[in-house]
C-alpha cells in the first residue's frame, strides 16, 4: 500500500479457502438431521415464492431495514435445501 490514507478492506482475503467452503457444504455434515434441513428447504421455497399474498409474512416489507430480513432467511433455508438435496448424499 503506497498511500497511508487508504485502507485496504477486503474480507474474502481474511477467510482462507476452507472456511468458504464450510460455508457451503451440507448441514447433515454438521450434525443437523437431513430431513430437518430439506424441510427447512422447503418452507423457503413457499415463502419465497409467495411473499406478497400475505399467507406466511412474519415481518411487514414496509418496515425500514428489517422487513426483508425474513425474506433473507427465506433464501438461505432454500440455499442449504438445495446445497442437502443436491450434495448431502456424497457428505454422508
Amino acid at each position: 500500500m503506497s498511500n497511508p490514507k487508504i485502507i485496504d478492506i477486503d474480507p474474502l482475503n481474511q477467510i482462507d479457502d476452507n472456511q468458504r467452503r464450510n460455508f457451503f457444504e451440507p448441514l447433515s455434515t454438521r450434525g443437523i438431521p437431513r430431513w430437518l434441513v430439506l424441510v427447512l428447504g422447503l418452507l423457503g421455497l413457499v415463502y419465497v415464492l409467495n411473499p406478497t399474498l400475505g399467507l406466511i409474512e412474519f415481518l411487514p416489507d414496509n418496515l425500514p431495514i428489517i422487513g426483508n430480513l425474513d425474506e433473507g432467511a427465506a433464501y438461505l433455508m432454500l440455499m442449504y435445501g438445495i446445497i442437502e438435496l443436491l450434495h448431502g448424499k456424497k457428505g454422508s
